[in-house]
């Protein structure tokens, strides 16, 4: 291997996809959830230590040495009391824990990665906190938010059809001799891998791909319900007919509620409302006062959606001008039936929110999840329930971004690297696409795979079988 690295907050794995892809050896893993550690362990060849807080500390170093840091670190609230900007004020958080292991070791290049509200105006402090800490330590790194999303990376550089928005901090230390003016410097470049490509072209069912499921245990894990069929093709209907109406022009884009239809001259708005749900009353109103012989026809027909849950009585249409709402990709959301082209779907969540493939009638299966996140063929779940695998899956980072991020980010600090070159050579040298690596049955991946005994037991207690 060409570079030594340690995965904290590992979940399943989708750092370690990317930077075993570019040519790297994980030698150290922390995962304190035990169900995505013993996922990890299955697929990566490695049983991560389980608390990075006693792994990590004034007393205790277990980190071994390594040029490379990543994580998806959890965001926990420093203390606005301090001074210093700096590591002590990050006491008590998990990312002083990082801190502390990248005082000790020096890593060439630190890549993390968050939700992108870390940079959002409640998080402001915290922010300033970690870019001001990294810098303090020596690093390289911008105060801009580098804002990534695999739907935007262009599929042959490994990008994929869901909208992922996450923040990534990319450091890279600063040779000693070599002035530290901790000014701000760009974010690493993604315009190479994201240029000359619209989001708009990818194709679900093709690019993704979509299995097509035959009918057996794997179909109906995925479908929808009886009741779920009626709720969609209630509002499909609603879809046909009104886009007949309006000769085949666009609906609205604004969310429909049914429970606010009401002419016009009779709508009544309570004192206190938001003025966001304030315009929406509106606009539902005037819509109904339009066409209300129309809509009170459907919604007789369906008696009135008495028999909704309140969140099935709404509609977001965000599919343009789709002919139906069976040929759309919808999620089932608190705010309503969120209906868009079959293009990307939305980012990986809850299962409750898992996205719904209307030609096939049915959610998205794990294995199509973890394809969603750049995860190979081979990836196993082993035994676990859906449900377990799904939130792994949303709570993971996607491998296509990672691989591109840090590729930007050595092209952007070269000039920090020229003492390490084996480590640019294989960040570099690698192929543009991380699936080149991931899904060859050669690779160091397919070696590592070693099957596990099926067992519901914790993975302290699971036997590797050679």
């Amino acid at each position: 291997m060409s570079f030594r690295f340690v995965d904290l907050f590992a979940g399943i794995g989708g750092f370690h996809a990317a930077l075993g892809a570019l040519g790297g050896e994980c030698v150290y893993a922390s995962e304190w959830d035990k169900d995505a550690a013993r996922i990890y362990e299955r697929n990566w060849n490695l049983k991560p230590e389980g608390d990075i807080t006693e792994a990590a500390n004034d007393e205790v170093m277990k980190v071994p040495e390594h040029d490379v840091l990543v994580g998806g670190f959890p965001c926990q609230p420093f203390s606005k009391s301090g001074k210093q900007m700096g590591m002590e004020e990050t006491r008590g958080t998990l990312f002083w824990n990082i801190a502390k292991i990248i005082e000790t070791h020096r890593p060439s290049i630190v890549l993390l990665e968050n939700v992108r509200n870390i940079t959002g105006p409640r998080h402001v402090h915290e922010w300033e906190v970690i870019i001001k800490t990294l810098r303090n330590l020596g690093y390289r790194v911008s105060e801009d938010a580098l804002v990534v999303s695999p739907h935007l990376i262009r599929p042959e550089f490994g990008g994929r059809p869901q909208v992922r928005e996450r923040v990534f901090i990319a450091a890279t230390l600063i040779p000693k001799g070599m002035p530290n003016f901790k000014s701000n410097v760009e974010v690493p470049d993604l315009t190479p891998v994201m240029s000359n490509w619209n989001p708009l072209s990818w194709n679900l069912a093709k690019d993704l791909p979509l299995d097509k499921l035959k009918a057996g245990k794997e179909k109906s894990r995925v479908e929808l319900s009886e009741m779920e069929k009626v709720w969609i093709e209630a509002w499909n209907e609603f879809v046909v007919l009104m886009r007949e109406k309006l000769g085949g022009g666009a609906l609205p884009g604004f969310p429909i509620w049914a429970d606010h239809w009401v002419h016009i001259d009779d709508l009544k708005i309570p004192r206190g409302t938001p003025d966001w749900k304030k315009t929406f009353l509106i606009k539902n109103a005037e819509f109904y006062t339009q066409h209300r012989v129309l809509l009170n026809k459907w919604l007789k027909k369906w008696d009135y959606l008495e028999d909704f849950p309140s969140s099935r009585r709404k509609l977001e249409w965000q599919a343009q001008d789709t002919k139906s709402l069976w040929e759309t990709i919808m999620h089932f959301r608190p705010s309503g039936i969120r209906a868009k082209k079959p293009t990307y779907v939305p980012a990986l969540v809850a299962i409750t929110q898992t996205s719904i493939i209307g030609k096939q009638k049915r959610r998205i299966t794990v294995r199509e999840g973890a394809r969603l996140q750049g995860l190979p063929e081979w990836f196993d779940f082993i035994d676990q329930g859906d449900g377990q695998s799904y939130k792994q899956l949303g709570n993971g980072v996607n491998v296509g971004a990672v691989y591109n991020v840090i590729r930007a980010q050595v092209l952007r600090d070269i000039d920090l690297l020229e003492k390490k070159p084996t480590l640019t050579r294989a960040i570099l040298g690698a192929p543009p696409n991380p699936d080149e690596t991931l899904e060859s049955h050669e690779s160091y991946f397919a070696k590592s795979h070693i099957p596990i005994k099926k067992t519901n037991t914790s993975i302290s207690k699971l036997k590797l079988v050679k």
